[in-house]
C-alpha cells in the first residue's frame, strides 16, 4: 500500500469512527457549536495533506482534535476582529458542562434533540451533525428518497437559525422530553452499523459498539 493510499485510508477511518466525539469534544473545548465543526472539517482536510508526506501519526484522533482546536481559536480570532467577542455573542450556541450528562458525545446528542423541531427533524438532524451518517444512509433509516431527507435536513437547519433555537444541553428537569429522540438516534446509530447501507462489509462494529456504549 502506497504512503497516499494509507493516509487516504486512515483519514476516513478516523471520520466513520470518532467523527462525533471528535465534535463533542472540540464543542466543550471551544464552546461553539459551528466553529467547531467548521474547524473538524478544516483539521480533516489537513490530515489528508500532511499525512501523506508526514505519515499517519500514532494517535489520530488526537492530532485531528489538536489541529482542530488550533483553528478553531484561529477562526475565534478572526471573528473577534470584526465581529463581537465570543463571551459577548448570544449563547445559542454554547455548550456547557453537565454532571448529568458526563459523556460529551451523549451530552450533544441531548443538545441537538431540541423539542423545537419535529422529532424527524431532530432525529435526522443529530444523526447528520454528530452521527456522521450520510444523506442516504438517513433516508434509508427514515425509508424516504435521499433528495426528500436532503431537503428535510436544509429545512431544519434554516428553522434552527431563522428561530434562534438555542443549543444548549438540557437541565434534568428538561431531559424526558428529549429522551425519546435521543434512543431514536441511538437505536438507529446501531440500525446503520449492524445492516450497513454501502460497502462490502456485513456490519459496522464501530458504529455498533459506539451505539451499545451511548
Amino acid at each position: 500500500m502506497s504512503p497516499d493510499q494509507a493516509a487516504d485510508e486512515a483519514v476516513e477511518a478516523v471520520w466513520r469512527s470518532d467523527w462525533g466525539r471528535i465534535l463533542a469534544t472540540l464543542i466543550r473545548l471551544v464552546g461553539d457549536f459551528e466553529v467547531a465543526e467548521d474547524a473538524a472539517q478544516e483539521a480533516f482536510t489537513a490530515a489528508v495533506d500532511q499525512w501523506r508526506t508526514s505519515g499517519v501519526p500514532a494517535s489520530p484522533r488526537a492530532w485531528i482534535i489538536q489541529t482542530a482546536r488550533h483553528k478553531a481559536i484561529d477562526q475565534i480570532r478572526r471573528r473577534a476582529r470584526f465581529e463581537e467577542p465570543l463571551e459577548s455573542r448570544s449563547p445559542s450556541t454554547m455548550i456547557e458542562e453537565t454532571p448529568e450528562i458526563p459523556d460529551d458525545l451523549l451530552r450533544l446528542i441531548f443538545t441537538c434533540c431540541h423539542p423545537a423541531l419535529a422529532t424527524e427533524a431532530q432525529v435526522a438532524l443529530t444523526l447528520r451533525t454528530v452521527g456522521g451518517l450520510e444523506t442516504d444512509e438517513i433516508a434509508r433509516a427514515f425509508l424516504v428518497p435521499e433528495a426528500t431527507m436532503a431537503q428535510r435536513l436544509v429545512r431544519a437547519k434554516r428553522k434552527i437559525r431563522d428561530a434562534g433555537i438555542p443549543y444548549s444541553v438540557p437541565a434534568a428537569i428538561d431531559m424526558p422530553e428529549r429522551i425519546d429522540a435521543v434512543l431514536t438516534v441511538i437505536y438507529l446509530v446501531f440500525n446503520e452499523g449492524y445492516a450497513p447501507t454501502r460497502g462490502e462489509t456485513l456490519m459496522r462494529t464501530d458504529l455498533c459498539t459506539e451505539a451499545i456504549r451511548l
